[in-house]
């Protein structure tokens, strides 16, 4: 966005690590909290998203032990970082029911611009965070600066990565966050933790509640959450590992519940709107995909691939559900089970129906996991026939060979064709699939047919970027080296990088850089540019420019 103000968020010192990130993470009221020996009513910070041309959302949740039932909490919103020029204020009760969580859609707001905004509550002050409104609807943005992100296990390491982003928002090179899954991690930490989950595995409201508080309580999570607003969807951890639906990793009959729970919890710790709280019944059931045009360069859609999901196939036998990975001949329904969904059939109408074919626009599609298909074997008859697809020698189109992982869209290959069949159909201009969730950095082009090559037939229709994780492991990157063999269509995969995607988006081109951890252990950890892509606008496929 044009109107950054730069130069003063600079001279609030944000460039020298954790310390250096005062501004946004506010080590005074930390230092105060311990002085008095309690914990801070502000302790988890403060956060806002579900940007719009005219509103946003802010969020708090107030902490601290023996609160009242209910909590009156004033906010402001300025549009200035010294608070002289109030834009809103008003005053929303913190409730037990809801963890004493606060979230206030502020409506009737300019468009394209910065604000400012804090808590006040029992005597004492919140941190300052910054946010921003997206562009009208018919504006003309000349860029757009965001991150996308995912999978940040605490016991895994430390947020470097989040210190790194807001240093970057703070120069004035980022105005939002898409959060793509995996905000908390529901295990129980292994011995010789980087830094231990507290408690045991998260099954209740109580127990993911106090999961949530404990990664709200990290400085550099919180000066990402302060420095611009968030887009956020969920991916398995937030509730289990895997689970599809209402069916949990392990058949339990009581998983409803639990995801209820989850979902609840999910919704009391981001910055959501009211309107959003998750119902009472089924399972907690929440919609939360969503659309966002920025102004007329780029249409952000965000989908829900966890809520609403057919239940994996040829799942392992000692768990009874979840993933597996499997051939195609042990596992056959993968291709004849067409019918099969990852988003639900109104959802999956909902997002066909979305899509921007106006001239020049870029279309941005926000989803949990890797969409391109990754092979751990050789894909029978890839190298013969004209142009080198399998199709070429009688297999039908979409149907796999090799071996796959069956939590992501390679377990779901019709949901896949159906989605990227409406992008050729629709002749959908500047396609770009955003993911995270495999815990690597992928760079890879998207076709119709994954398995046949020849552009007559399976025209590619997409770019993607899937992004690494900011702090969770990956597999031994000789594992994939050996697979990126029998998957040519991916240009790019580095399982050992953790850390986050940043973008700038203008009418001509697409600019991706792999921010990159040096040291996940340690929190003042340099963070680098290890590889720079570029789309350009009507073309589809990435080239690397570093």
């Amino acid at each position: 966005m044009s109107d950054l103000p730069r130069r003063r968020l600079l001279q609030q010192g944000l460039g020298a690590g954790v310390a250096g990130a005062a501004w946004l993470a506010l080590p005074a009221f930390v230092r105060h909290a311990r002085a008095a020996g309690a914990p801070h009513p502000f302790a988890l910070g403060v956060a806002s998203g579900s940007p719009t041309a005219s509103s946003v959302v802010l969020w708090t949740r107030l902490a601290g032990e023996a609160l009242p039932p209910e909590v009156p909490v004033a906010w402001v919103l300025a549009a200035d970082e010294a608070f002289t020029r109030l834009v809103a204020r008003g005053s929303v009760p913190a409730r037990e029911a809801d963890a004493h969580s606060v979230h206030v859609e502020v409506p009737g707001l300019e468009p394209a611009r910065w604000y400012w905004y804090r808590f006040d509550a029992l005597g004492q002050r919140s941190p300052a965070g910054r946010t921003c409104t997206a562009p009208a609807a018919d504006a003309a943005p000349a860029r757009l600066d965001f991150a996308v992100a995912s999978c940040q296990r605490f016991d895994h390491g430390h947020w470097a990565a989040w210190r790194d982003a807001a240093e970057h928002a703070a120069a004035g090179r980022l105005d939002l966050v898409l959060f793509l899954g995996d905000y908390i991690y529901e295990y129980t930490s292994p011995p010789g933790a980087v830094r231990a989950h507290e408690g045991g595995a998260t099954t209740t409201l109580e127990g993911y509640r106090a999961r949530y508080a404990q990664y709200r309580r990290d400085p550099l999570l919180q000066a990402a959450h302060a420095a611009c607003p968030w887009i956020v969807i969920w991916d398995d951890h937030e509730v289990e590992n895997d689970y599809a639906g209402l069916q949990g990793e392990r058949l339990q009959p009581d998983f409803a519940a639990r995801r209820a729970a989850a979902y609840r919890a999910w919704w009391e710790h981001m910055p959501l709107p009211p309107a959003l709280r998750p119902a009472e019944a089924g399972g907690g059931a929440m919609t939360i995909h969503g659309r966002l045009d920025w102004g007329t360069l780029a249409r952000l859609q965000w989908i829900d691939t966890r809520q609403f999901r057919d239940p994996q196939l040829c799942p392992r036998p000692d768990r009874g559900g979840g993933s597996n990975t499997v051939r195609l001949r042990d596992c056959p329904g993968l291709v004849r089970e067409t019918a099969r969904t990852l988003l639900g059939a109104a959802q999956e109408r909902w997002l066909a129906e979305g899509w921007s074919t106006a001239p020049g626009v870029w279309n941005l599609l926000a989803q949990q996991t890797l969409m391109a298909r990754f092979t751990r074997e050789a894909v029978a008859g890839q190298a013969a026939g004209p142009g080198g697809g399998a199709a070429a020698n009688g297999r039908e189109p979409g149907h796999l060979e090799g071996r796959y992982w069956t939590d992501g869209w390679d377990g779901y290959p019709a949901a896949r064709r159906r989605l990227l069949s409406v992008l050729a159909e629709r002749r959908v201009p500047n396609a770009v699939v955003l993911g995270g969730d495999v815990h690597a950095n992928y760079v890879a082009d998207l076709r119709v047919d994954p398995d046949d090559d020849d552009a007559r037939r399976s025209p590619l229709v997409a770019t993607e970027f899937c992004g690494t994780s900011i702090s969770s492991r990956g597999s031994p990157q000789r594992v994939v080296d050996a697979a990126l063999a029998f998957n040519p269509h991916i240009r790019y995969g580095r399982s050992e990088e953790r850390g986050y995607l940043r973008f700038t988006l203008t009418r001509e081109r697409l600019d991706a850089e792999m921010r990159v951890v040096a040291d996940v252990a340690d929190p003042h950890s340099a963070v680098r540019g290890a590889a720079r892509f570029v789309v350009e606008a009507g073309n589809v496929g990435a080239v690397r420019r570093d």
